[in-house]
């Protein structure tokens, strides 16, 4: 999947080398957005139980690392990708592991910024260039807050 998008070109970091949900790759200028949609605390730290959801098919809750701020490098970037001439990738799967072995992602496709709030997370909503499918919308809306 990231080597897909060029990861591990001109001595950056091996696509085998990544933990994070997150990773920036310079030389396709895309970020590739890592998303599980069902944490546990057997799987996730009580830090990485990032709040992470559909709200309509085309729309996307995530929360960014704990340490981004809408002034860093990264909130930049998720900020003003378009302008930057960046892409955003979203891949989501409903759980770490499945019967037999770790689950796929589902690529959803680039996004695009609509706002934030917060910071230490940032929380962005992220429009999708095509609804999701509806079997991934189901997944993806059920771990939406209800308020």
């Amino acid at each position: 999947l990231l080597a897909g998008l060029g990861m591990g070109e001109e001595g950056q970091r091996t696509p085998g080398t990544v933990r994070e949900g997150v990773s920036w790759i310079p030389s396709s200028r895309c970020e590739a957005l890592l998303v599980t949609l069902h944490k546990s605390e057997k799987d996730f730290s009580p830090n990485t139980m990032y709040k992470d959801y559909a709200i309509p098919e085309t729309l996307f809750h995530w929360e960014s690392q704990n340490q981004t701020t809408p002034e860093s490098a990264a909130g930049q970037r998720y900020q003003h990708h378009t302008a930057q001439d960046s892409h955003i990738m979203l891949f989501v799967r409903e759980s770490p592991t499945q019967e037999a072995g770790t689950s796929p992602y589902v690529f959803l496709g680039p996004v695009d910024y609509v706002s934030h709030e917060g910071s230490k997370p940032m929380s962005i909503v992220w429009k999708l260039r095509r609804p999701m499918p509806t079997t991934v919308f189901s997944a993806a809306s059920t771990v939406a807050p209800h308020i």
